[in-house]
């Protein structure tokens, strides 16, 4: 028994924090950059990290609050990043997630620094009254410090918040009397369609998860999945049902037709072979508060064993570290597409390379959220809706084609097609079609230099080696 706990001991000091595995990767890809010792080191470590601390009377009585704001890189500004609420955060996870939010950007050549923020707090244990006036006190802690601003740093939800925390954020910052009350709706992105936000946000994140799949099965560099490019022939396991991981599981089924045959939650796992029926697992836990019990299922508590059902491909979609030293040799996925951030621990990626596992990083497969928090936050500038310049146009354009197709071959255009054809690209579908581009665009960064580089022979090093590259550049071409 004390060889087990030495053993125990040993394995998680080996494994390190989040932070440490994000540095590590960070230091295995400079490793194959030409920069300065100076400045490699200026790009890894973050350049502030604020704490707030803040009280709030609620229920009679004075309660207290912890958040931080860190600001990885502002090589360009604003630094864009994620507020997320949750009773276990900590200054340590928001410097990891401010430094992912950084080489994120890079990587898909969005023109933001890295920041993240977090307030220490559960969300479940308070009114929805309650939650607004501490989110708007922590609001006005953020705009006393910069922290929050259309051309400084803008904030987006992240885990335990919504489009409701961002609107009363941003309708509490133009309170505060910023200098330029005219692009004030742009502090903040992921807000309601009603308060300035943008369609397809919300789904933006499980999207960007789908379209990164997409471009590995693509890619003929490589052999597919088990050498096969059709997902309709695969199986999915998904690690965490939450906004991203609902909407990534909900389109690879419906419009993929791959078989999600597995599902991990907080409280347990459900499982089936033939496939589940991912909106009816959605009502489901809307109903009864638990993916668990749901009907034509296998239900089990043992979360963990969920993560090891052997798929095609596994998405993590919940907190980082999900997969460990301790259970990365159990993993019998073919595919890993990293939704969540930092779901591999840096030890236990190597135990899968070895076990010939191929991994999609966290900075590719999640950067859904923010490529349209970057159109949002550009709709918030312009102040244009997307397409209002020229959707008209395109119905015309759309329908002298139609009429040209009839004329020249005597059929009727098929009455199936022509509504889509039509139509002149609503809000969405833009979204939707630039979220593709800049997602293929990333891809192609990251697989050219897997091509250009030999050495190089992972995706995720090949991502941090692009994004690194790019701030590294960044800060020659102003002087420091």
């Amino acid at each position: 028994m004390d060889a087990v706990r030495i053993k125990q001991t040993r394995d998680c000091a080996q494994e390190g924090t989040f932070l440490d595995s994000v540095e590590s990767y960070i230091d295995r890809a400079l490793e194959h950059l030409d920069l300065s010792e100076g400045l490699a080191e200026r790009i890894r470590a973050c350049n502030s990290t604020y704490t707030v601390r803040f009280g709030v009377r609620l229920r009679g009585r004075m309660y207290s609050f912890t958040g931080w704001r860190s600001v990885h890189s502002e090589h360009v500004e604003p630094a864009k990043g994620g507020i997320r609420y949750d009773a276990s955060a900590n200054a340590n996870e928001v410097e990891a997630l401010a430094a992912l939010m950084s080489l994120k950007c890079a990587l898909v050549d969005v023109p933001f620094g890295g920041s993240k923020g977090a307030l220490c707090i559960d969300p479940k244990q308070w009114e929805v009254h309650e939650l607004e006036r501490i989110t708007r006190r922590f609001t006005q802690e953020l705009a006393k410090r910069n922290l929050i601003s259309p051309g400084r740093n803008v904030p987006a939800p992240d885990m335990g918040t919504g489009e409701r925390e961002m609107a009363w954020m941003a309708d509490e910052y133009k309170r505060t009397g910023p200098a330029d009350i005219v692009n004030a709706n742009a502090c903040v992105t992921g807000k309601p369609l009603s308060r300035g936000g943008i369609a397809g946000r919300t789904e933006a994140t499980g999207r960007g998860v789908q379209y990164a799949i997409h471009c590995y099965l693509r890619d003929t560099a490589h052999a597919g999945i088990g050498g096969r490019r059709d997902l309709s022939t695969m199986t999915v396991t998904v690690q965490g049902f939450g906004n991203v991981g609902y909407h990534a599981a909900k389109f690879l089924s419906e419009e993929d037709r791959a078989k999600i045959v597995c599902i991990v939650e907080r409280d347990g796992v459900i499982s089936n072979p033939e496939g589940l029926d991912v909106e009816a697992v959605h009502q489901h836990r809307l109903r009864t508060g638990s993916i668990l019990r749901f009907e034509g299922a296998e239900s089990s508590p043992d979360k963990d064993r969920g993560l090891e059902i052997a798929c095609d491909i596994l998405i993590p979609a919940a907190m980082e570290n999900a997969i460990t030293i301790d259970n990365a040799g159990r993993i019998r996925a073919k595919l890993i597409a990293e939704a969540a951030n930092g779901p591999v621990s840096f030890q236990a990626e190597k135990i899968l390379f070895q076990n010939g596992v191929v991994i999609l990083p966290d900075l590719f497969v999640n950067a859904g959220g923010v490529i349209v928090s970057y159109f949002e936050w550009v709709k918030n500038l312009t102040h244009i809706p997307f397409g209002l310049m020229e959707r008209r146009r395109r119905e015309r354009r759309n329908s002298q084609i139609t009429s040209a197709l009839e004329s020249m071959t005597g059929r009727a255009f098929p009455e199936e097609m022509r509504d889509e054809f039509l139509e002149g690209g609503r809000e969405i579908d833009l979204v939707r079609s630039g979220l593709d581009d800049v997602m293929r665009g990333a891809y192609h960064r990251m697989a050219s230099v897997l091509t250009q580089r030999p050495e190089i022979k992972d995706f995720r090093t090949a991502a941090y080696y692009v994004a690194l590259k790019e701030i590294g550049d960044a800060y020659k071409a102003i002087g420091i």
